[in-house]
C-alpha cells in the first residue's frame, strides 16, 4: 500500500494507492477522509483488484485549495487524479456524499467509468428532519463528547451500533463547500448516473439517506441497476457492517472488471 499525494493540474490530493489490476476509485463521505474505506481496501485488493481512495479538497493531506466547489469540479478532481495515475478507465465507490461525486463523474465522463457502486445513496427521498439537523451537529466539535455522539449516532449510526469510532475524522470547511457544490446543483442531472452497471447498498436503518432511494434508482434506471440492503446498518455501513458491505461490493465488482 502506497500512501501519498498525486500531482493533478487542479492541485495536489491525498491518495491511498493498494493493489494490481482493474481500478476502483474510492470517494468519502461528507466532510470525511478516506480513512473510512480502511475495511473496504483490503477486500478489494484480496479479491485482485486496485483500490485508489482520494481524499477531497479540505480533508486530510491534499493541499489543492478548497475554494468555491461545485459537483461538476468536484467530479473533474477524481478524473485529473486518475489521469494522473495513468487510469483511462475505472469503476467508482461512492459513500454517502461521495456517491453523488461518482453519480457526477459517470454522468460527465461515460467513457471513463466502467461500473459503479453507491453505498448510503441518497438524493430524492430525503431523511428526517432530526437525522438531517443531527448531521450538521456532527462537524461542532466545540460539543461535549456525550452530546457529539449522540448526533452522530443519530445521523449516521442504526440502533445498536458504536458510533464513537466516528467520533474523529470531521472536516467541517470541506463539509460546507460540499453542501454548498450540492445545493447549487440539480439532482437530476446526476441522479441516473449514465449508462454504467450499478450497484447500490442501502443501510435498512439509514435516517439521512433512507433505503427508498435506492428502491427509486433501481425502479428507474434502464442501466444494468442492483440493490442490496442490510440490516443493522445505517447511514455509516462502512464501519457498522463492514463484512456485509464488502460482500456485496467485491462480487459486483470483479464480474464488471473481469
Amino acid at each position: 500500500m502506497t500512501s501519498g499525494g498525486v500531482d493533478t493540474p487542479n492541485g495536489s490530493f491525498a491518495v491511498i494507492d493498494d493493489g494490481e489490476g482493474a481500478a476502483v476509485l474510492l470517494l468519502p463521505s461528507l466532510g470525511r477522509s478516506i480513512a473510512d474505506f480502511d475495511r473496504l481496501i483490503p477486500a478489494l485488493v484480496d479479491a485482485g483488484l486496485r483500490a485508489v481512495a482520494i481524499d477531497p479538497r479540505g480533508v486530510g493531506a491534499t493541499t489543492a485549495p478548497l475554494g468555491e466547489l461545485t459537483m461538476a469540479s468536484l467530479a473533474d478532481d477524481v478524473v485529473a487524479v486518475a489521469d494522473a495515475l495513468g487510469l483511462e478507465r475505472f469503476a467508482l465507490v461512492g459513500h454517502a456524499f461521495g456517491n453523488r461525486v461518482a453519480r457526477t463523474t459517470a454522468t460527465r465522463r461515460p467513457g471513463r467509468v466502467r461500473a459503479i457502486v453507491l453505498l448510503g445513496a441518497g438524493g430524492k427521498v430525503p431523511g428526517d428532519a432530526e437525522a438531517r439537523a443531527a448531521v450538521t451537529r456532527c462537524f461542532d466539535t466545540s460539543l461535549p463528547v456525550a452530546e457529539r455522539l449522540a448526533v452522530i449516532a443519530t445521523a449516521f449510526f442504526a440502533p445498536g451500533n458504536d458510533a464513537s469510532v466516528w467520533l474523529d475524522g470531521w472536516y467541517p470547511e470541506a463539509k460546507a463547500a460540499q453542501q454548498g457544490a450540492l445545493v447549487a446543483a440539480v439532482t437530476d442531472d446526476w441522479w441516473l448516473a449514465g449508462d454504467a452497471p450499478m450497484l447500490v447498498v442501502q443501510g435498512l436503518q439509514d435516517r439521512a439517506a433512507p433505503p427508498a432511494n435506492g428502491r427509486l434508482l433501481l425502479a428507474e434506471r434502464t442501466a444494468p441497476t442492483a440493490l442490496v440492503e442490510i440490516d443493522g446498518a445505517g447511514h455509516a455501513l462502512l464501519p457498522e457492517q463492514p463484512d456485509a458491505v464488502a460482500a456485496a461490493v467485491v462480487p459486483f465488482l470483479v464480474r464488471h472488471l473481469a
